[in-house]
């Protein structure tokens, strides 16, 4: 008859670290994991917003029309204001001159006192 000798039982501590190793490596490949899904969910809509602005398709058609409409909205601005600019310029001299003259009708004219 053969006797078969079965191996020694590792000691209880051995056990014990074998599964905090395994269970930190699959904590590790978790991580990874779920680390890439939130990496493909967050940045592939702005990859894919980037791409089609490299490609020039990176606005809609509404969002175009109402790009050139505000375009052309800020192009009639811009000559009302500097028109503004040079009013104010004209109010600002005209209450100096006006200032002036009340200074000078506040004054004593000479010969008289």
């Amino acid at each position: 008859m053969v006797t078969m000798q079965t191996p020694p039982l590792p000691p209880v501590g051995d056990i014990i670290s074998l599964n905090a190793q395994r269970n930190e490596l699959v904590f590790i490949i978790l991580a990874i994991v779920m680390g890439s899904i939130v990496v493909i969910k967050v940045l592939g809509p702005l990859a894919r917003a980037w791409a089609h602005k490299l490609e020039g398709k990176a606005a809609s058609p509404e969002l175009q029309a109402e790009l050139d409409q505000l375009r052309e909205q800020i192009a009639e601005v811009e000559p009302l204001q500097h028109r503004v600019q040079e009013l104010e310029e004209r109010v600002e001299l005209a209450e100096r001159l006006l200032a002036q003259r009340k200074d000078q009708d506040l004054l004593p004219r000479g010969g008289q006192g």
